[in-house]
């Protein structure tokens, strides 16, 4: 029985962590699928993220503090990361080494302004008290499991991103015009579509729901400087795994890494899990190049 609650407890972390890993690798597969522009300064996005999450809830509190934070993360991290793209990115697309070795130069500046502003300590960001609790289970054969609720609303919250997405690609004019692009940037111009207006928003969305990935985070641990340099290697190995360019392919690659990541640290630690996780991608991508799911799309011919 108490391995059943072992197991039951791990998957639900599993989930959890896939949650986590979905939000953070959101931005880079738009960005990535639509202009193959790797931003090493993503990570960042995430700290931004949480510092704008503790600011805003040190200036409102209450209960209803987190759902005023949300909109002006996104729309903070979305406004940096349009400034990124009009003033850097935009003007490197053609050069992709470039791109990579400038967005990173970005990410240490705003790493070292971080310091400096906040303080190489980090900040803790109190979760409201409707979240800041556990259900327990007290009957039955999962007796003794404990679920986390902040872990809940990270699991719904990003339900409910990866719909929207789902629904702005597929339902509106921007994602009809997106989908236009990711296909065939060249005739998508000719046709009239402005391309470079696509990309921007397009990287602003991405950054913005990088800015959301790092409220959530805040919720569970403490904002630092280096907050988002933890996750972003996992968020990169998941757009790889799930296909470039793929939302849908980035949503089943989460979710394998989280579990996976879980399930292994039922018998080894940490830093074990890691490699084994390292390992597992690099052995999938050998029986499958493409990921788990093959974009098909002139934007990412070679």
């Amino acid at each position: 029985m108490g391995d059943l609650v072992l197991v039951v407890g791990q998957l639900f972390n599993g989930f959890s962590v896939a949650s986590l890993y979905l939000l953070a690798a959101l931005g880079l597969a738009l960005s990535f699928g639509l202009m193959r522009v790797i931003n090493m300064a993503h990570g960042e996005m995430l700290m931004l993220g949480g510092y704008l999450a503790w600011i805003t809830m040190s200036l409102i509190p209450g209960p209803l503090a987190l759902l005023v934070a949300l909109p002006v993360a996104f729309f903070g991290t979305a406004l940096v990361g349009g400034v990124l793209q009009v003033g850097l990115i935009n003007r490197l697309s053609a050069r992709p080494l470039d791109t990579l070795l400038a967005t990173w130069g970005v990410s240490l500046i705003l790493q070292q302004a971080a310091r400096s502003l906040f303080g190489p300590i980090g900040v803790e960001v109190a979760a409201p008290a409707w979240l800041d609790h556990s259900l327990t289970v007290a009957t039955g054969p999962l007796a003794g499991l404990t679920v986390p609720v902040t872990r809940l609303f990270i699991l719904g919250f990003a339900a409910v991103i990866l719909g929207a997405l789902a629904l702005l690609f597929a339902r509106t004019r921007i994602g009809l015009l997106v989908r236009a692009v990711n296909q065939d940037r060249m005739m998508a111009g000719a046709t009239g579509i402005d391309v470079k207006r696509i990309d921007l928003v397009v990287f602003c969305l991405g950054t913005g729901i990088a800015g959301l990935a790092g409220v959530m985070l805040a919720l569970l641990g403490p904002v630092t400087p280096t907050v988002g340099q933890s996750y972003i290697v996992p968020a990169f190995l998941v757009v790889v795994l799930g296909g470039l360019g793929s939302i849908t392919g980035t949503a089943i690659a989460a979710l394998l890494l989280g579990l996976f990541s879980a399930l292994v640290q039922i018998e080894v630690d940490v830093s074990v899990s890691q490699v084994l996780l390292l390992l597992f991608v690099v052995l999938f991508i050998q029986f499958r190049p493409q990921g788990v799911v093959a974009t098909r799309s002139r934007a990412l011919d070679e």
